[in-house]
This record gives C-alpha cells, sequence and structure tokens, in this order.
C-alpha cells in the first residue's frame, strides 16, 4: 500500500498507519473480551452457589456477612486472607473447567465456578 503525502509516495507511513490501526484494532478487542462478575459472601453461604462463566472473566467475592469469610480453591489454585464485612477478593479464570472452592474458617460453605471457553 502507498500513501501520497506533499506530492511524494510515502509507503512506510502507510504500514505505520496500517500497523497502528492493527494494534489498536487487537487492544479494543482485548478490553471488550475483558469480564467480570460477582459473587456474594452472605449468611454463611455462597450466592450465586454456582457461578458460570467464559474463560478470562475476573470473578470478585465480596463479603456481606458480619464475620470473617476466606475464598479457597479445593485445587489451591487460589487462597483469599480472611475477608472482613466489605472486603472483597478477585481472582481470573483463564482456563475453562469446574472448580470448587470453600471457605476455609466454615467448610461446610462451599461454591463452584464453571468456566467456559
Amino acid at each position: 500500500m502507498r500513501t501520497l503525502i506533499s506530492g511524494r509516495l510515502w509507503p512506510a507511513a502507510a504500514a505505520a498507519l496500517a500497523l497502528g490501526m492493527l494494534t489498536g484494532a487487537v487492544v479494543s478487542h482485548a478490553v471488550a473480551a475483558a469480564q467480570e462478575a460477582t459473587a456474594a459472601i452472605d449468611n454463611f453461604t455462597f450466592a450465586p452457589a454456582q457461578l458460570t462463566v467464559k474463560t478470562g472473566t475476573t470473578v470478585t467475592w465480596r463479603n456481606e456477612d458480619d464475620i470473617p469469610h476466606t475464598v479457597s480453591s479445593a485445587t489451591r489454585l487460589f487462597k483469599s486472607k480472611a475477608l472482613d464485612t466489605d472486603d472483597s477478593f478477585s481472582f481470573t479464570f483463564t482456563a475453562p473447567g469446574t472448580y470448587e472452592y470453600f471457605c476455609s474458617l466454615h467448610p461446610r460453605m462451599t461454591g463452584t465456578v464453571v468456566v467456559e471457553p
């Protein structure tokens, strides 16, 4: 591709412009693909108990209970610190699969994140 600038052909300028447009398209696609989901921790439960998201989604758990809780992967993939009231913890799921988690302070509290491609 050639571009006419001030009466002269500038193929390098055209290539730079094309690269800039391509880079912008890739960046805007990556931003558009990023997703977020939330889960509440309240009354000794995770809500929803099962959350289905797409690969690349960041899930944020927020403690709305009046006592501390954690979010701990059954496979040790992630683990939060003890979350006080209104504290939150986030994790980005980069691979499809089923991820079970629990509260390490109250092991009967369980949840699942299903990550789809």
